[in-house]
C-alpha cells in the first residue's frame, strides 16, 4: 500500500494506493510538529501503518531557511577565507542603491573559524592541517557548541584528506557536513553556501525524520528530493540541502506524468498552495537547474527549475502608506488562516476573497468537512474596503486581480523572459487554490489551452507516488574539451557511477533496474556560467554548445569550448500509479448541474468521460474548485482530466 503526503504551510495533502484504488485527503498542517498532521491523516484514513509504503515531500528544511531558523552552525575553512560567506559574490541587489541596508550574515563572524589544510587548483598540498591546529579547531567547537559544523576548505573536490581529517576529529553529537561530499564542484561560495546549508538545517531535517518514522512505524519511508527523485529517509538528513524544493518537485513530477497519458508534452505549470505559487515549463521532461535560489541563497545543488513567489490562498491583502492595495507575499498560513476559517483570523486573504466573490461554495469546501465563517470574511472585507474607500465588492476584485497579476508575472519569467512563446503550451493548474485562477491566468498569457489534472488539490502528493529513486551527483573537471583526456573521463565518471550504485543499492533497488545517464557542463573559455549538455562526441559536444548557447542567448562565440563539471543521473523507475479510465454518460442521461448563488455548480465525482460545460461555473471536488470563465469550455476526457479550452 503507497502513500504519498505533502506537507504544505497552510495543509497537508494525502494520496493512498491500495488494491481498492485511490483515496485522497487532507488536513490542516501542524507548522511545529510536521508528523503531528501525518499521523492525524493516516488515522482519518484508517489504514495499517504497518504495511505502508510513504513518499513523503517535506517543507521543514524550507521552512527552517526561509524563516531563518535553522541550528547553531560553525563553518569552517582555510586560513584568510573566514568572511568567504559574508562576502559572496559581492552583487548587489539594488544596482542603483548607494545605501543598501546591510543585511546580516549567513554565519556570524565568530562562528566562522580558520584552519590548515589548503591545497591548490592542481590538488597538491599547499598548507598542511597539523595536529597542532586540528586540536585548537576542535578545543574552539567545544567551547562555542554548535549543532552542526560546515567545513569548506578550498579545492577539496580535488583532495579531499584534510576536511575527511577534520570531520572525523569533531565532537560527538556534532552533525557534521562537508563540502566534499555535499558538492564536489569548484566555485568555493557556492560550494560553501551548499554545505553550510546543509549543516544549517540538516540536525533539524534529521529530527523531523526520526521523529516520523518512530511515529509511523511503516514499513518503508521515502522523501522527496529537489530533483524529483526519492532517496530513503534514513539517508535523506546527510543530504538536507537536496530537500530545499521537495514538495513542488512532487507536483512536476505528477503533471509529466498526467500530461503524456493526456497527450500534452509541452506544458505551462502553476502550483497554488495556501502560502506560495511555483511556476515551472516541462517540454518531455522535467528540467534541473544548478542555479536555483532559496530565501536569496544561491543553491548550487540539481533542484528542479522553478520560479516561486509569495502568493498563495492564504496571502493577506493590505494597504500600504499610499493607499495602494497589496497582495502577499505574507501569508495567514495554517494558523489562524484565512478569516473565514474562524480560526481567529481578521485579515482578508485571497481565499477570502474568492469566497466573498462566490467562486468558493460554503456548502462543498473540503467536502463539506470544514465549516467557512462567511461572517468572519465580510467583516474583514468590509474593514479592507474602508481602508480602500470602496465596496467591498470591488475590494475583492481588486485582490483577485492583483493575486492573478502577480501569478502570470512568475509565468512569464518562466516562459517570455527565456525566449519562449506561451500560447502553444498548456497551462496545468494544481494545488489547493489553482483552478480558481486557471481561466484568468491563461487568459493574461494569451494561452487557448488548459487542464486541471484528476486529483489537482493533492497532486504533488500523487506526483510522490511517481518519482522514481534516484541520485544526482558531481564533480568539478576544467579543461578544455578538445584537451580532454577521455581515459581520466572515463574513469571519474566511473566512480561517481560507483558512488550512486552503491547509495541506490542500500535501499534495495537491484543493480539491473538502475539507469544512468551522463551529462557535462560546458562554457566558452574565460566565461562564469556553464550550459548542460548529454555526453557525447567532442565534436558533436561542441557544436550542440554553440546551438544551445545561441539559443538561450541570442549569440553564438568563435571561442574555445571548456569542460567544466561531470554529473551522472542514476534512477530506477518505481511503478507508476495508474489512472483508470471512467465511464462515458449514456445519451440518455444529461448532465444536470447544481445551483450556488446563480452560478452553476458541478460536483467533479460526479462528471463522466465526454461531459461538456459551457458558461461561467463552479467545479467542486473535495479538495480543490475550478472556477470556469463564461468564455471557456470544460471537457473531461476519458481518465477525469478537465481539458479547459477558449471559446474562439
Amino acid at each position: 500500500m503507497l502513500l504519498g503526503v505533502d506537507t504544505g504551510g497552510t495543509f497537508t495533502d494525502f494520496v493512498y494506493i491500495s488494491e481498492e484504488g485511490i483515496r485522497i485527503h487532507k488536513v490542516l498542517s501542524t507548522p511545529s510538529s510536521p508528523e503531528q498532521a501525518i499521523l492525524q491523516g493516516i488515522a482519518e484514513l484508517g489504514v495499517d501503518n504497518e504495511s505502508l509504503l510513504i513518499v513523503h515531500g517535506s517543507t521543514v528544511a524550507t521552512n527552517a531557511v526561509l524563516e531563518k531558523k535553522g541550528v547553531r552552525c560553525c563553518f569552517v575553512t582555510n586560513h584568510g577565507l573566514a568572511d568567504m560567506l559574508t562576502i559572496g559574490r559581492q552583487a548587489r541587489k539594488e544596482l542603483y542603491n548607494l545605501n543598501p541596508a546591510p543585511e546580516e550574515p549567513p554565519v556570524a563572524a565568530e562562528l566562522c573559524l580558520e584552519t590548515g589544510g589548503r591545497v591548490s587548483a592542481s590538488g597538491e598540498l599547499i598548507e598542511p592541517l597539523t595536529n597542532a591546529q586540528l586540536d585548537d579547531l576542535v578545543a574552539q567547537i567545544k567551547q562555542l557548541a554548535p549543532r552542526s559544523v560546515a567545513i569548506n576548505l578550498l579545492f577539496s573536490f580535488l583532495n579531499d584528506e584534510a576536511e575527511k581529517r577534520l570531520a572525523a576529529a569533531m565532537p560527538a553529537g556534532v552533525f557534521v557536513s562537508r563540502s566534499s561530499n555535499v558538492l564536489a564542484e569548484y566555485k568555493e561560495y557556492e560550494r560553501g553556501m551548499a554545505t553550510w546549508l546543509n549543516a544549517y538545517v540538516g540536525p533539524l531535517v534529521e529530527g523531523y525524520l526520526t521523529r516520523l518514522c518512530d511515529s509511523v512505524k511503516a514499513a518503508a519511508v521515502s522523501v522527496m528530493q529537489s530533483s524529483a527523485g526519492t532517496i530513503a529517509a534514513e539517508q535523506a538528513a546527510e543530504q538536507a540541502v537536496r530537500m530545499l524544493l521537495s514538495g513542488p518537485a512532487g507536483g512536476l513530477m505528477a503533471a509529466l506524468h498526467i500530461g503524456e497519458m493526456a497527450g500534452y508534452k509541452h506544458l505551462l505549470t502553476l502550483d497554488m498552495g495556501g502560502t506560495s505559487t511555483d511556476v515551472s515549463l516541462l517540454d518531455g521532461a522535467i528540467s534541473l537547474t544548478n542555479e536555483g535560489k532559496v530565501a536569496g541563497y544561491p543553491v548550487a545543488v540539481p533542484m528542479v527549475d522553478m520560479h516561486t513567489i509569495g502568493a498563495g490562498g492564504g496571502s493577506i491583502a493590505s494597504v500600504d502608506a499610499g493607499g495602494l492595495l497589496c497582495v502577499g507575499p505574507e501569508s495567514a498560513g495554517a494558523s489562524p488562516g484565512p478569516a473565514c476559517y474562524g480560526n481567529g483570523g481578521c485579515r482578508v486573504t485571497v481565499t477570502d476573497a474568492n469566497l466573498y466573490l462566490g467562486r468558493i461554495s460554503p456548502q462543498y469546501f473540503l467536502g463539506g468537512k470544514m465549516t467557512l465563517d462567511a461572517d468572519a470574511c465580510d467583516k474583514a472585507m468590509t474593514q479592507l474596503a474602508s481602508e480602500l474607500a470602496c465596496s467591498p465588492i470591488e475590494a475583492a476584485r481588486g485582490v483577485i486581480k492583483l493575486a492573478n497579476e502577480h501569478m502570470a508575472r512568475a509565468l512569464r519569467v518562466i516562459s517570455i523572459q527565456r525566449g519562449i512563446d506561451p500560447r502553444p503550451y498548456a497551462l496545468m493548474t494544481f494545488g489547493g487554490a489553482g483552478g480558481l485562477h486557471v481561466c484568468a491566468l491563461a487568459d493574461a498569457l494569451g494561452m487557448t489551452t488548459a487542464i486541471v489534472p484528476v486529483y489537482s488539490g493533492v497532486l504533488s502528493a500523487f506526483g510522490m507516488l511517481a518519482a522514481p529513486r534516484s541520485r544526482e551527483l558531481s564533480r568539478s573537471f576544467v579543461v578544455p574539451l578538445l584537451e580532454a583526456p577521455r581515459g581520466e573521463l572515463a574513469a571519474a565518471f566511473s566512480l561517481l557511477v560507483e558512488q550512486g550504485q552503491q547509495q541506490l543499492q542500500a535501499e534495495g533497488v537491484p543493480l539491473a533496474k538502475i539507469n544512468t545517464r551522463y551529462w557535462v557542463d560546458l562554457r566558452y573559455l574565460g566565461q562564469s556560467y556553464t550550459l548542460a549538455l548529454v555526453w557525447g562526441s567532442s565534436a558533436e559536444l561542441i557544436e550542440a554548445f554553440h546551438q544551445l548557447h545561441k539559443a538561450r542567448y541570442g549569440h553564438r562565440l568563435e571561442l574555445a569550448v571548456e569542460l567544466v563539471n561531470l554529473r551522472v543521473s542514476l534512477s530506477a523507475e518505481m511503478a507508476k500509479p495508474e489512472l483508470l479510465k471512467i465511464p462515458a454518460r449514456a445519451v440518455a442521461e444529461p448532465l444536470v448541474p447544481e445551483k450556488s448563488d446563480g452560478l452553476a455548480v458541478y460536483r467533479r465525482e460526479l462528471l463522466l468521460a465526454g461531459d461538456i460545460i459551457e458558461g461561467e461555473a463552479l467545479i467542486v471536488e473535495q479538495v480543490a474548485t475550478t472556477h470556469l470563465a463564461a468564455n471557456w469550455r470544460c471537457e473531461v476526457d476519458e481518465r477525469g482530466n478537465m481539458i479547459l479550452t477558449l471559446n474562439q
